[in-house]
């Protein structure tokens, strides 16, 4: 079941360097959000503190409160492995596996909880697939291995494998940059269909895209190169790209800057 995300007062820091400062926001569950801004404003490392891949970093550290619904993701005793299980992620580039095949890709992560027999990973796999709709494209080939599948494909592989364990969160990285513009409107459709079941949070730097998938938008900037990221405004998307609160925000949109 999606989750909402409340975060308050998160500083996130590459050892003494302030990369982002005091952004609070809510992600509202089932929905889409999308974050913009300029290249090095901090939207990539907020992405990565909502499920604490941003201590994966040597030196990253993070002050401040992740709410997923009534727990906290930094609190004391919580497991970032378990944190990256309800939160799940899909990189900028497709990564699946490159030894593993398109049905161990799937797997993966369902067998390293080691809970699962034969049968029930035959029935992940193929829902997972579904959910991503590759299955009717590789349901013959599942022995194959996943790197043998076009830039397009292996992206929904990887929202394959990430969907299989059943998160609550699903985060983006710029998922079609590497994309052709075909592979990327078949994304685009499948984010529209995955927000029925999870809260999805991506970055952007299509207008374009942030327009047609996200339901809401969050704007970042920085005043100046070294200085540290800030949320500028949030609002629903339409009311972003129309009418935006902050003039930064529609400087960037209408291309003045960025």
């Amino acid at each position: 079941m999606a989750k909402r995300i409340d975060i308050s007062g998160l500083n996130a820091y590459y050892s003494s360097f302030l990369a982002i400062e005091d952004i609070s926001m809510t992600v509202e569950p089932r929905s889409v959000t999308a974050f913009i801004g300029p290249s090095g404003c901090g939207k990539s490392t907020f992405l990565r503190t909502l499920n604490r891949m941003h201590e994966v970093t040597p030196g990253g550290r993070v002050e401040g409160k992740v709410m997923l619904d009534d727990e906290n993701l930094y609190g004391v005793g919580i497991d970032p492995v378990a944190v990256r299980r309800e939160v799940g992620m899909v990189f900028q580039r497709p990564n699946p596996f490159p030894t593993m095949s398109v049905y161990d890709n799937v797997a993966a992560g369902l067998r390293l909880a080691g809970k699962y027999k034969k049968s029930e990973l035959d029935n992940v796999v193929e829902k997972s697939l579904k959910g991503a709709n590759l299955w009717n494209e590789v349901k013959d080939r599942l022995n194959k291995p996943g790197s043998g599948l076009s830039g397009g494909q292996q992206q929904r592989l990887c929202i394959a494998r990430a969907i299989a364990v059943e998160p609550k969160v699903l985060l983006m990285d710029e998922p079609c940059s590497a994309l052709d513009p075909i592979s990327t409107l078949a994304i685009e459709d499948l984010i529209g269909q995955l927000k029925e079941r999870f809260t999805i949070v991506i970055v952007t730097h299509n207008m374009q895209q942030a327009a047609r998938v996200s339901d809401r938008t969050a704007f970042f900037n920085l005043a100046a190169v070294g200085q540290p990221g800030r949320l500028i405004e949030i609002d629903d998307t339409e009311r972003i790209f129309s009418n935006p609160s902050v003039q930064a925000t529609e400087d960037y949109i209408s291309g003045r800057f960025g």
